[in-house]
């Protein structure tokens, strides 16, 4: 499957603008593709409660998955910031992405700036919990 980056890329760009973020003022983006073609898209919301917060590249994957997307059907993410630096998923959101993104699987993080960066699922989290077959 060719991925098309640049859709994800301005799906995540344009995302990001409905960050929810009265706290921190850290906005976030974030595009996937699922294996049947589909751009979903999410971005981060903030929460009094911070622990409630949720990051984009989850909301991204449970927008998926409510769509139908199971777990390996995600084959791309695009993580993007409005930030002179590409910033990495935090470490709850490479647990979600590693159950629903094949661990081969292209991770791309934008900025506003120059800098990008790529990952596999597998370099951003490896040896990462795995459920049993079968639920």
């Amino acid at each position: 499957m060719t991925i098309p980056w640049q859709e994800l890329e301005q799906a995540a760009q344009q995302v990001v603008l409905n960050a929810y973020v009265p706290a921190s003022g850290f906005s976030v983006g974030a595009a996937l593709l699922d294996e049947s073609g589909t751009v979903h898209r999410g971005c981060n919301v903030e929460n009094a409660s911070f622990s409630l917060t949720s990051c984009a590249e989850r909301n991204a994957v449970f927008a998926a998955v409510a769509s139908g997307v199971r777990p390996g059907g995600v084959r791309a993410l695009v993580l993007y910031t409005p930030t002179e630096k590409a910033v990495s998923p935090c470490g709850a959101c490479r647990q979600v992405l590693a159950e629903f993104m094949p661990a081969q699987a292209p991770v791309r993080a934008l900025c506003k700036g120059p800098d990008q960066k790529e990952w596999t699922v597998e370099q951003l989290l490896p040896d990462a919990f795995a459920m049993k077959e079968g639920g």
